[in-house]
């Protein structure tokens, strides 16, 4: 009833508090609250109101009296709480694990942008492929309508698909280790090619991927924000998920009003295959094997490691509440929803008539430099000033309590000139 609104205003002044009613008839109580009967579904609503939150910071105020009167609902509600907080926490230690890349891949791949995507919105169904093992068998029925459908893949299938004989019309990139740039490297070997890339700026992108047109993917932040506002990038946001396969689903629904199907979503391990064959990583196995440390030892040791991580729980749960936040409109392709039958009557269309590029960069050094202009003064600015170090401060100087704004300056500045000078020594390798 918002009793306790007051106290814990008074008691925590710096805390922001939401509520979450299983029952829609409780009253306003001057904070955003999350109804039952509400069309946004809890995890987006919590998203939206604590958005780059530190998962360990969160606490869950229960009213246990809830769970004898509505049971279930009430248990329900209470462990999509759970989930999203396990989803803040990966998403956090990813953060603090490459905070300084992110930026440094950030201002590298401006620099490297050349053409910028436009899009319009179609009614074209959508496939979106991850790289679990399902992929294989979803790969002759993708044959069969990549031309009724638009193809969307995560960086880490497109190996796979190839081998199948299909062509991504998008490829999905998000992941800032150096080590995702050997998912990307095939596309580049191929003849047929994708219409575009779709990417986060703190990526990591070969180089060549400049030449390419990119469908720039904003993940909100205020500083990322004004650099590509002043740079005149245009992009679309879609808030970080901790996993490609999850960004290119909110991109997808972003594209197309029609159906979206997945393929390659396990998020499992299948006894000791942990992904769709062949593998961006494959190559790694085949090197080191020997005598005393075969492929299917060292498939069967890695497959442990995944299945005892827990990071696949925690988005296969997000990917659950996404499908049943949307029952008719996304599916698991090989499910029970006849996806040849809906593709049937998608109507054929040019899909280069989608997407328009737009050349945003003729100069990489001074393009680069401008946008890091934009950003320190915009960091002196009063009224940007405390946004841009709540977002910044984390990401340089992770596990810190604050950071000074000349050492925050220091450190953009470090990062941008590391990103140059790996640009023009190594390409995009760092």
């Amino acid at each position: 009833m918002g009793y306790l609104v007051p106290v814990l205003r008074e008691k925590f002044k710096q805390s922001r508090i939401v509520a979450l009613h299983v029952d829609s008839s409780f009253p306003q109580i001057g904070v955003p609250a999350w109804r039952c009967t509400d069309a946004l579904s809890v995890q987006d609503f919590l998203e939206r109101e604590l958005p780059e939150i530190d998962a360990s910071r969160i606490r869950i105020i229960e009213w246990r009296p809830s769970l004898n009167c509505y049971g279930e609902a009430y248990l329900n509600l209470l462990s999509q709480v759970v989930e999203f907080i396990k989803r803040a926490d990966a998403g956090q230690r990813t953060a603090n694990a490459f905070g300084r890349r992110w930026v440094r891949n950030f201002f590298k791949n401006t620099g490297n942008l050349q053409q910028a995507v436009l899009y319009r919105e179609t009614e074209i169904p959508v496939i979106v492929t991850g790289s679990g093992p399902g992929l294989e068998t979803a790969i002759p029925v993708i044959r069969q309508l990549q031309e009724s459908c638009l193809v969307m893949a995560a960086s880490s299938s497109i190996m796979a698909l190839v081998y199948g004989g299909i062509t991504a019309d998008i490829v999905v990139a998000t992941d800032g280790g150096a080590w995702a740039l050997q998912h990307i490297y095939p596309y580049f070997r191929g003849s047929e090619r994708a219409l575009a890339f779709a990417s986060s700026l703190f990526a990591a992108l070969p180089s060549q991927c400049g030449s390419i047109p990119n469908l720039v993917m904003n993940d909100g932040s205020f500083w990322q924000s004004i650099v590509l506002h002043e740079l005149g990038i245009p992009s679309v946001i879609i808030p970080q998920k901790g996993t490609v396969a999850a960004s290119a689903v909110e991109l997808a629904l972003l594209l197309s009003s029609g159906n979206i199907y997945l393929a390659g979503m396990d998020f499992s391990v299948r006894d000791i295959r942990t992904h769709a064959r062949p593998y961006g990583f494959d190559h790694l196995f085949w090197t080191q094997a020997s005598r005393f440390s075969p492929v299917y030892s060292q498939s069967f040791v890695r497959s442990g490691l995944i299945r005892d991580g827990g990071s696949y729980g925690i988005y296969a749960s997000w990917f659950k509440n996404r499908m049943a936040a949307w029952p008719k409109r996304i599916f698991s392709l090989g499910g029970n929803h006849d996806m040849a039958a809906a593709s049937s009557q998608a109507v054929k269309k040019n899909k280069n008539d989608l997407f328009k590029a737009v050349q945003v960069n003729d100069n990489p050094a001074r393009f680069r430099k401008r946008g890091l202009d934009a950003l320190l003064k915009a960091m002196k600015d009063p009224r940007y000033a405390e946004n841009i170090k709540k977002e910044l401060a984390p990401l340089l100087f992770p596990g810190e309590s604050g950071a000074a704004d000349r050492e925050l300056e220091r450190a953009v500045k470090e990062e941008f000139y590391h990103g140059e000078s790996g640009v023009s020594r190594r390409g995009n390798e760092e």
